[in-house]
């Protein structure tokens, strides 16, 4: 069964406020060597389907034009394993 994973995060430039908040907790924690921390989500999608790898990218990116990813400010990556 294939699965779709697909990892959005924001474009570089775009202000991440939960990321600067969780650095500044773990700084607070003593962790004093974070400088950065950028959040993302992953979504993996299980699909019941012989389709093949090429078409399977293609629909994942569809996923991700029309639900899973706002072009102006994310950027995504695909990647399509077996389960």
């Amino acid at each position: 069964m294939p699965v779709i994973e697909v990892i959005v995060k924001l474009k570089q430039g775009v202000a991440d406020p939960e990321g600067e908040n969780t650095r500044k907790a773990l700084n607070l924690l003593g962790f004093d060597d974070v400088r950065r921390v950028r959040t993302m989500k992953v979504f993996s999608i299980e699909i019941e389907s012989n389709k093949d790898r090429r078409i399977l990218l293609k629909e994942a990116e569809e996923m991700c034009e029309k639900l899973l990813a706002n072009p102006v400010i994310h950027d995504y990556e695909i990647r399509v394993r077996e389960r």
